[in-house]
């Protein structure tokens, strides 16, 4: 049965001599997180956990103990693991999170908690803590400006090679698990395919390595063709066994058989890409490329940096206003160009603040024609989007004009709050699983990020 709140229960109390208090960042985050329209969206969606959820079943760890868990997590950008050790030892934090004398949740049973929350509800959630710092006068809305980056995913370098091999271990993996469900058997299937796919794959390694000779280099299309063929081999077994799993009503045969479908596909995705490129010598684009068989939907991302050619993981763009917090965040697929998503900021800001920024500004990626139309039909006073290529005598002029030039020295400082979201709240490698897995881990690494801008302006007295 889902429950609401914690009993309360006063550590600070029950050890007077210790003299313990929140610090006043921790207090004013602490009365930030008792907002009841926080609260009833992240119980909506823990409540979704089974049919009765709230009705039935034994008491659950609170909705409101969960939800800070979560902002302390991503907080201090600890695992789930760390978050269990770190709160259970403190009692300051245990505090904070409402945990009281009660045992300190397993950090399987806050994952799988967290695993709940919708990519929607984090998105509404940003916008709640947005209103929030505009009641405290944090932030008047003036000010927007925008930029891109990209977030990781948890993922080894891709190469034909190692993708080849990840498919013919996580395939003999699976037809091993299937056979110990079917008949019992435990015999380690697929064990000397697994072991010389790893062997041609180390080989393949050498024949790429610098000091190689040409011999050895002229040997790399044969290694491949092994490769492949011992691949091609796992696939048409795991077919063999998904068609034998296909019969059985067992709940782990029919969870090996969803796997077995939704793995092959991917693993044939990966021999094709490599026959076009090893053998064939095509070209594959990247948007036709699959460079992890455990996160399909990472992307290859190129965004002409020469000490980083290329990023895979996911596009995301971020939206700053005044007062250094971050108001909306869109993932976006593939590589696809910044310019588009400006006119959503624009209307989000507007939903938001129920007004235009008197500022709008962002790097050249953002510039189109259409959009400087857009922010002037807007009567937005200052456009700072810096056009690409030669200038009229003109645009020469607007752009060295000082109101533009303070726009966009405004704009620089974007770069230093994606330094601080990599670095200090987890926004350099998602650490969760699929595309929600994505949505959820950039929207609670922001919105961590922005409580505690706001506890901090506010505990500052700078708010207002």
């Amino acid at each position: 049965m889902l429950r609401d709140r914690a009993a309360a229960v006063d550590l600070f109390a029950l050890v007077p001599a210790l003299e313990l208090r929140f610090e006043p960042e921790l207090a004013e985050l602490d009365r930030l997180l008792e907002d009841d329209r926080i609260f009833q969206q992240v119980k909506a969606d823990l409540s979704r956990r089974r049919p009765h959820t709230t009705e039935t079943g034994r008491p659950s760890t609170p909705v409101e103990v969960i939800l800070r868990l979560l902002v302390v997590q991503h907080l201090y950008d600890w695992s789930y693991a760390q978050t269990e050790h770190f709160v259970g030892d403190s009692l300051v934090l245990r505090q904070f999170c409402r945990l009281g004398l009660d045992p300190m949740p397993h950090h399987t049973t806050l994952m799988r908690w967290s695993n709940l929350l919708q990519a929607e509800t984090m998105h509404r959630l940003l916008d709640r803590v947005t209103e929030l710092a505009r009641s405290l006068k944090v932030t008047r809305g003036r000010k927007l400006r925008i930029d891109s980056t990209v977030v990781a995913t948890a993922i080894h370098y891709p190469t034909d090679s190692t993708l080849l091999f990840d498919g013919v271990r996580v395939l003999s993996r699976l037809v091993q698990h299937a056979a110990a469900a079917l008949s019992g058997s435990t015999r380690r299937l697929g064990l000397r395919r697994t072991r010389l796919a790893k062997h041609l794959v180390r080989r393949i390694e050498a024949t790429a390595a610098v000091a190689a000779s040409a011999a050895t280099r002229a040997e790399r299309p044969k290694l491949y063709r092994r490769l492949l063929a011992v691949t091609q081999a796992s696939v048409r077994q795991a077919d063999q066994v998904q068609h034998w799993l296909a019969g059985w009503q067992d709940a782990t045969a029919q969870r090996l058989e969803l796997a077995l479908k939704r793995t092959a596909p991917l693993v044939q995705q990966v021999i094709a890409q490599a026959e076009r490129r090893v053998l064939q010598g095509e070209p594959v684009p990247a948007s036709a490329k699959l460079v992890s068989l455990f996160e399909p939907h990472t992307a290859i991302v190129r965004r002409g940096k020469a000490h980083l050619p290329a990023e895979f993981g996911r596009k995301i763009v971020l939206d700053e206003v005044d007062g250094g917090l971050v108001t909306r965040y869109s993932v976006l697929t593939g590589n696809p160009p910044d310019a588009p998503e400006l006119p959503t900021s624009l209307a989000h800001h507007q939903a938001v603040f129920e007004r235009v920024p008197s500022i709008l500004t962002g790097d050249r990626a953002f510039f189109t024609l259409d959009n400087e139309q857009l922010a002037d039909d807007l009567r937005v006073q200052t456009v700072a989007l810096p056009r690409s290529g030669p200038l009229t005598a003109k645009q020469q002029q607007l752009q060295r004009s000082s109101a533009f030039r303070r726009a966009y020295r405004w704009r620089a400082g974007i770069e230093g709050r994606i330094s601080v979201l990599k670095r200090r709240f987890g926004l350099d490698r998602c650490r969760y699983h699929g595309e929600d897995g994505m949505e959820r881990w950039v929207g609670w690494g922001l919105l961590a990020h922005n409580l505690r801008q706001i506890s901090r302006s506010v505990a500052s007295g700078s708010a207002g």
